[in-house]
């Protein structure tokens, strides 16, 4: 149940949407075709590949989430289109460009020029004519450390180790039991902080529940932000465990470890899909616990692990509800506004 076409309402709610990789590129592609107020805060944690690369030569932000989100968000049209095939083009080989993907060099380059994360993202989403603007977590790349249990050997009295580094957390064979940033209070990005202050909805999910979700929560300044929003909140669970990270977990595990690491959050809709949920009471009750309701509606592509955009938007519709949005100055303007020699 796809369709090629994607329609962006320029009347829709004020969306802010949290998360990273290919679980907030899968909530982006649906939520382009609900509003154009839309506004991904990405997380900046990663540490591996072409995005840990360019973070430790060039002391640079980990582009690569960026850069899907970025990508995702590209207008339909053939010239935004074709650039964000560019955007997602990888080099082959064992050179030293050898997988760094072409929107990641261009977006240092865009750093290193203009000297500021945001100006770049916005001068990238300019050239893709995106349909919202892509915002970082913090200016300042963060560290993940993780509590894991179930390795062999090493450990505390009670068996459990410390790692660090997000592909070290999102690949162990352990059972992740906490995490925390490192620094313990990263600087949250301020255009991010106040996109979230302007925002009717806030969108956590799909993605790495340790990895791409909770860092969010664990930046002081965006976890206050969250809490004090006058918006609506939806959460939305993955379609499957993700290999080492969540492995074993039930839905409704989900929703207790947000509860452990954010005690005051609070959402107001959990969606998830009917053909991943073994218990839905279950599930309801730890939904309610947090204060919300769950709504179950199928999102995912027939047969498949992956969410259909076009299914969930009519999710999303669903659980944004048919209230008048709040007449506000879209913080897409920044947008479109050329930084000084871009």
């Amino acid at each position: 149940m796809t369709d090629s076409s994607v329609s962006e309402p320029e009347d829709g709610p004020a969306v802010v949407a949290f998360g990273g990789g290919h679980g907030l590129a899968a909530s982006l592609a649906a939520l382009r075709r609900v509003t154009r107020r839309l506004t991904a805060v990405v997380t900046v944690a990663d540490d591996g590949g072409s995005s840990g690369r360019l973070r430790a030569e060039l002391g640079m932000l980990p582009p690569g989430d960026l850069r899907m989100a970025l990508a995702t968000l590209a207008a339909d049209d053939v010239e935004s289109a074709g650039w964000a095939d560019v955007l997602q083009h990888r080099f082959t080989g064992y050179g030293s460009l050898g997988g760094h993907a072409v929107g990641n060099l261009l977006l240092a380059g865009l750093v290193d020029r203009l000297k500021d994360p945001v100006a770049a993202l916005d001068a990238a989403a300019r050239l893709v004519h995106a349909a919202g603007r892509v915002l970082p977590l913090s200016r300042n790349a963060i560290d993940i450390a993780a509590e894991v249990s179930g390795l062999d050997g090493g450990g505390d009295a009670g068996g459990r180790v410390q790692l660090r580094g997000q592909v070290a957390v999102a690949t162990t064979r352990g059972r992740v039991r906490s995490v925390r940033l490192l620094p313990d209070a990263p600087e949250a990005c301020v255009e991010a902080v106040a996109a979230v202050g302007e925002a009717d909805v806030l969108v956590l999910g799909p993605g790495s529940l340790f990895t791409s979700m909770l860092p969010h929560l664990l930046v002081p300044e965006m976890a206050d932000a969250i809490n004090r929003a006058d918006a609506r909140r939806v959460l939305v669970l993955n379609l499957a465990p993700q290999p080492g990270e969540t492995s074993g977990f039930a839905p409704e595990t989900h929703l207790e470890v947000l509860a452990d690491h954010a005690p005051l959050l609070r959402f107001d809709t959990v969606l998830a899909d009917p053909e991943t949920v073994a218990d839905a009471d279950a599930l309801r009750r730890a939904a309610a616990a947090l204060g919300a309701e769950l709504q179950l509606s199928p999102v995912g592509v027939s047969g498949e692990a992956r969410h259909d955009p076009v299914r969930l938007a009519a999710a999303f519709r669903t659980a944004f509800g048919d209230a008048p949005w709040r007449a506000k100055t879209s913080s897409l303007g920044a947008v479109h506004k050329p930084p000084p020699d871009a």
